[in-house]
């Protein structure tokens, strides 16, 4: 119906007058997008006092304003509320009527609901449409549940929202550039959700979940990953993944469980942190074990025999997946003459591609687990977890992945007595309880014999533990009761300090000069998530718009007391919490610190010079501590033993040409007579044959520097040599 046809009709001497008046009004300013929302938002609440006989007239009336409100360009804070209210007036009158809008118009997603709505409408249809669309929140009500399915069932819309769940989950987004389609998922005009179907998407999703049930589980999981991970869809993407993540937590199916188990590592977003939690949290409490060992009663086997291998026959070769050590899995290929090889024969490429495509995307999931599972068992050197010994047994040490990891470290085993006994191994007989072992329980003399004996029986550590740094609290600490400054005062590359705290899984706030941008709090969880370290920084760059380098400053700690947390006094945190949480500090700083930048010495003179020079050659932290340790005990077994010796905080070298001095926390190279620098900008690795206890960069690059300055007279860099004074 025209514009003018309306206004002509408009009668303004009774209440469905004044209401026609209102909404013809309304669409003559339909090109100012809010004011067109807010002029509706007056004409609705009208209009709903009205009878039901006098809407029904309004109807045609109310159809049109709600296509035209459909294809404005109205701000989404203006949409949702007409929106609602529009179609609630349109289904009290027209049941089997569907108004524009409720589905896109071009997402490829809605297009199964779209199509039949089109060509096979009924009122069930429409109703169950409806009702999807008025999910607003990621986890509906009960009595939503409950009318979703009966609904779905009327529509016979089962199908159909497995369909839109699949696409979710696989499509490519689409473009809405008016200018035509652009590729590339780059484009800010591209969508897999418009953020105007943000509600009705979230109900398919949630339908498909509650009516397919655990075989929607493949496609929530790849939704929540796609979405979660990807910054894709600003608005609706974090939305989309936590009612993904939500809808699995509902199915009460081990698949489910195992999909949320595989998304804490890589989900950073801390709002679907949360929610993973919380969905975790509520399936531990249906079976009535706590989360932790819900996390660990999940992880998956991924079809591994006992030994952690899995084997398949592919014509005459037999094709091996197998978990070597704490850090690797690996594919061998095994033919008919029993040679193994390391990489696919022609036979098996070409004769069984699919097969061989499965199998290498199995090695790639076992590896994802066990990296995760390292992650995890290392988290828990922060708790004091005490496991009976035969649940130890079964999700620890028996369990293929999870066991790879295990048999490298020490624990601790409980005999009938109540006397704790550490172990590489598991006792021969029953114990009672297990717990893992950390050095900050031990005597100074059993941390020493345990660094021999792993050294002695080169044991690689799936993480540092017997050569573990501990921190304890010092005297300036307890003076200062609520806070610590040991690491405070470094001059530190913020992106990569930024980007660490990602990888080791705290969250922090991102510098920069917006609203509260130039105060830096970064926040780690330890002890089971009971308790909280913040570490606080901020910028140095004072005229720079991107900030690129930070100060640190204080260390805090909060324990959580029921959803909030509350300072606590550094007396109360307990020993191996503190110490795990001052082990990060010391690892952020460390790493990121411009003391450790070999480049910052091309710089001639700067502000931070003093800094630099008092850093990166001063007293050695707990972690250097720990490394001049490890050196004590490989040095000996090297070809290099003769020419270096270990003096305080450095590692003397002895070359041909001149001795050098290695300090052992930032790897930097002092050169005697003169204590000149020696700016060594990528040294070689450690030779592939050397055995270290553990995985340690600043270590590796330590021995590295050692190797090349002791045959110094074979260096043919020109820089070095320069330097030297060759």
């Amino acid at each position: 119906m025209p514009d003018d046809a309306l206004a002509t009709e408009a009668r303004t001497d009774d209440g469905p007058g004044a209401v026609q008046a209102m909404l013809v009004r309304a669409c003559e300013s339909e090109e100012h997008g809010s004011q067109f929302a807010l002029l509706l938002q007056e004409a609705l609440p009208a209009a709903e006092r009205l009878d039901a006989g006098t809407l029904r007239e309004l109807a045609p009336l109310l159809k049109h304003v709600t296509g035209r409100f459909a294809r404005a360009d109205v701000p989404i804070g203006y949409r949702q509320r007409v929106d609602r209210g529009l179609r609630a007036l349109l289904a009290s009158v027209d049941e089997a009527y569907l108004p524009e809008g409720v589905l896109p118009v071009h997402d490829t997603w809605a297009a199964p609901l779209r199509e039949r709505v089109r060509t096979a409408p009924s009122a069930e249809l429409t109703r169950f449409v409806r009702h999807l669309a008025g999910l607003s929140a990621p986890r509906p009500t009960r009595t939503w549940h409950r009318a979703c399915v009966t609904l779905a069932d009327e529509a016979a819309a089962r199908e159909d929202v497995a369909e839109c769940l699949r696409a979710l989950a696989e499509d490519e987004p689409y473009c809405t550039r008016e200018d035509g389609p652009h590729t590339g998922s780059s484009c800010g005009y591209h969508h897999v959700v418009h953020p105007y179907h943000g509600d009705v998407a979230r109900g398919a999703v949630w339908a498909a979940a509650l009516t397919g049930g655990p075989e929607a589980v493949p496609r929530l999981q790849a939704l929540a990953l796609r979405m979660g991970t990807s910054g894709r869809d600003l608005y609706e993407g974090p939305k989309l993944a936590g009612a993904a993540i939500n809808a699995l937590g509902a199915i009460d199916d081990p698949r489910a469980l195992e999909a949320l188990w595989r998304l804490r590592a890589p989900i950073r977003n801390r709002a679907l942190r949360k929610q993973l939690d919380a969905a975790l949290q509520a399936a531990a409490e249906r079976q009535g074990i706590t989360r932790a060992q819900l996390v660990e009663r999940t992880v998956p086997a991924h079809g591994l025999g006992p030994d952690g291998s899995v084997e398949r026959t592919l014509g005459v070769h037999t094709v091996r997946v197998a978990v070597e050590g704490a850090a690797a899995v690996r594919i061998t290929f095994t033919g008919a003459d029993g040679r193994a090889l390391r990489t696919a024969p022609a036979a098996v490429k070409d004769g069984f591609p699919e097969e061989l495509g499965r199998l290498k995307a199995l090695a790639k999931e076992v590896r994802a687990t066990l990296s995760s599972e390292r992650a995890r068992v290392e988290g828990l050197m922060s708790e004091d977890r005490v496991w009976p010994y035969a649940e130890w047994c079964e999700h620890y040490r028996d369990h293929p992945i999870t066991g790879a990891v295990v048999r490298g470290l020490i624990w601790e085993f409980q005999d009938e007595d109540g006397r704790w006994r550490a172990s590489l191994a598991a006792p021969g007989g029953d114990a009672a309880h297990v717990r893992l072992w950390h050095p900050i329980r031990a005597a100074v003399d059993d941390v020493r014999a345990w660094r021999e004996r792993v050294v002695d029986e080169q044991v690689r550590q799936p993480f540092k533990q017997a050569f573990r740094e501990i921190y304890l609290l010092t005297p300036a600490e307890e003076g200062t009761a609520t806070y610590s400054n040991r690491y405070a005062a470094h001059i530190v590359h913020y992106r990569r300090l930024y980007a660490l705290f990602r990888e080791r899984g705290w969250q922090a706030n991102f510098l920069g000069r917006h609203e509260g941008g130039l105060n830096g709090e970064a926040r780690g969880e330890f002890g089971g998530g009971e308790w909280r370290a913040c570490f606080h920084h901020e910028p140095v760059d004072d005229a720079d718009w991107a900030i690129e380098h930070a100060a640190t400053d204080q260390v805090r700690f909060e324990r959580r007391h029921g959803r909030r947390w509350q300072e606590a006094l550094l007396a109360d945190v307990p020993p191996p919490v503190f110490s795990e949480a001052m082990r990060d500090v010391d690892l952020f700083v460390g790493v990121t610190s411009i003391a450790a930048d070999p480049d910052w010495a091309d710089r001639g003179e700067d502000r931070h010079a003093a800094y630099r020079r008092e850093a990166g050659f001063g007293a050695l932290t707990a972690s250097a501590e720990v490394r001049r340790a490890a050196l004590e005990r490989i040095l000996p077994r090297t070809r290099i033993a003769g020419r270096c010796a270990l003096d305080g905080r450095h590692l003397v070298v002895r070359g041909e040409l001149r001795t050098y001095r290695i300090h052992l926390g930032s790897a930097n190279v002092l050169m005697e007579p003169d204590g000149a620098y020696l700016c060594i900008v990528q040294g070689r690795r450690a030779p592939g044959t050397l055995y270290l206890p553990f995985e340690d960069e600043r270590l590796s690059l330590i021995l590295s520097k050692a190797f090349l300055l002791a045959a110094d007279h074979k260096i043919t860099d020109a820089s070095i040599r320069r330097q030297i004074g060759v």
